[in-house]
């Protein structure tokens, strides 16, 4: 039987190396923390993470190509320039002299491939726009490497200097323009799209490149989730009241197990006891690296608490948050917290029942493209408060942040550098911000309107950018509620730019 591998948690964020500060630390040293944030669903996107999953069996058509992309778009450094991966269609496409729109998604920190075959939202609009396809890969992830391999673009932080926002959306604005040109598709418009990190990149693009794109749908963008714009506690308290408004008893086993991890770390043998009643292939090496496991499993059911079945990350059932407390709650008397918090997580991790043992991390040496934009500038401070959190209390630490980082990469992070690239509160025009409260990233996002334009789209029972996936026999009607009134959004934008060219072309 595969054995699957799994990161530890965080996006994250998007998602993990989470602190250097060891479970078996005394109590109070808890309360400062480097914890990153969980990442985003990155983490499942490149193509051998998940083991469980089949070969992969695109859903949707496209040509491969390849772009050669500069490494630095802000110097005139003789550098070399590297291969950025993008998927294309035009077979809806209505042309250029047609002004066929551009539907554009902004590729997160993964493999582009896993993006597109999950974002059907794209994909069946596009007819009806009569729209080209087009997802570009992001800078350093999937085939889209620097320096030749993965090996050489991530061996320090010399190496790893141009992975920044700002030459991901560069890199979009340079392959968009020279897409345009080439296929004389200047006047078309652009229509950007994206969900969780890729979400925060189309509506920061929509700012910084307003020429280029008409507009953004940011699905699940946690645009606000830095420096004090929003409470740190806010991701773990969304992620705890998903699982209290399932169970209380839930909630307060998850809350328990916590100390009882820790405590059973520090006996003799009690890694063991911990490796055996886990399942873990590897002894324990420290009660931390259960616990980051455990965390990773609540935050990412939270993420995907989709109310019908998926494979998105795991093969998971409809509501799974439901299925974990159901599993947690109808053990028998005497059952201890670590035996039934076990059979709730394996609701995650094993709802197949095809597992032999489970490995705690695939990314040893934290050595993925995440954490080093964690730690240099999307720095987003993550809290757990004592009362509303099911999770260990801490307190966001950012000289203990700045330590794990500097040991891990030798980078300084610079927290503040986010806002104030891209302005710590939204402005602009033209960008819809969807969310799902159940998503824990949700309290990081836009959820009542800006502007006229700067909308927000709120579905009281939506996960993580659920308005992005494919369209089912088993959606909610408020799911296809709030896709239908994002394509009538889109529609708008798409309308007032082909007024504002007639009016043009008519004087």
């Amino acid at each position: 039987m595969a054995k699957p591998f799994f990161l530890s948690s965080f996006l994250a964020v998007l998602l993990l190396s989470l602190s250097p500060l060891s479970s078996e630390s005394a109590p109070e040293r808890r309360l400062g923390s480097s914890k990153r944030a969980p990442r985003f669903f990155g983490k499942f996107s490149h193509p051998h993470t998940n083991k469980l999953s089949n070969p992969r069996n695109p859903k949707y058509r496209y040509d491969t190509r390849y772009f050669d992309q500069r490494l630095d778009h802000f110097s005139f450094a003789d550098l070399p320039n590297f291969p950025q991966r993008y998927l294309i269609n035009t077979e809806h496409w209505v042309g250029p002299a047609r002004m066929g729109p551009i539907f554009f998604y902004c590729g997160n920190e993964g493999d582009i491939e896993w993006f597109a075959d999950n974002s059907g939202f794209v994909w069946e609009i596009a007819p009806r726009f009569g729209a080209m396809v087009v997802f570009p890969e992001h800078r350093y992830y999937g085939e889209s490497m620097p320096y030749g391999s993965r090996d050489e673009a991530y061996r320090n932080a010399t190496s790893l200097a141009h992975l920044t926002t700002e030459q991901a959306l560069a890199d979009f604005a340079v392959l968009i323009t020279n897409l345009k040109r080439n296929l004389s598709a200047e006047t078309c418009p652009v229509v950007l799209f994206g969900g969780s990190y890729g979400g925060m990149l189309a509506a920061w693009m929509r700012l910084k490149y307003p020429h280029i794109a008409i507009g953004a749908l940011a699905s699940s963008a946690p645009v606000l989730q830095f420096e004090d714009i929003v409470p740190p506690e806010t991701f773990y308290d969304i992620v705890s009241n998903d699982f209290r408004r399932e169970s209380t008893s839930c909630f307060n086993t998850i809350k328990e197990s916590w100390d009882i991890v820790e405590a059973e770390g520090q006996k003799k043998n009690g890694l063991v006891e911990l490796t055996k009643t886990f399942g873990l292939c590897r002894k324990l090496e420290r009660s931390k690296d259960l616990s980051d496991w455990l965390d990773s499993a609540y935050s990412y059911l939270a993420m995907a608490n989709y109310p019908y079945p998926t494979e998105f990350l795991m093969p998971l059932p409809g509501n799974p948050i439901k299925e974990v407390c159901r599993k947690i709650d109808s053990c028998p008397d005497g059952t201890s917290v670590l035996e039934r918090v076990f059979e709730g997580v394996t609701v995650y991790y094993n709802y197949t029942g095809e597992v032999d043992c489970f490995e705690l991390d695939d990314d040893p040496h934290g050595m993925d493209g995440w954490n080093w934009q964690a730690c240099s500038e999307m720095v987003m401070p993550m809290s757990s408060s004592r009362d509303s959190s099911m999770f260990p209390e801490y307190n966001f630490s950012y000289s203990l942040f700045d330590e794990g980082c500097w040991n891990d990469y030798r980078v300084k992070s610079r927290p503040t550098w986010i806002t104030t690239e891209f302005g710590g509160h939204i402005f602009g025009s033209n960008i819809i911000f969807s969310n799902g409260l159940l998503d824990p990233w949700s309290g990081g996002s836009v959820l009542g309107n800006i502007s006229k334009s700067i909308i927000a789209l709120v579905a009281e029972k939506g996960a993580h950018h659920i308005d992005l996936r494919a369209a089912t026999v088993n959606d909610p009607d408020w799911v296809m509620e709030q896709r239908a009134a994002e394509v009538k959004v889109i529609e708008g934008w798409i309308k007032d730019y082909y007024q504002e060219k007639k009016a043009v072309f008519d004087m």
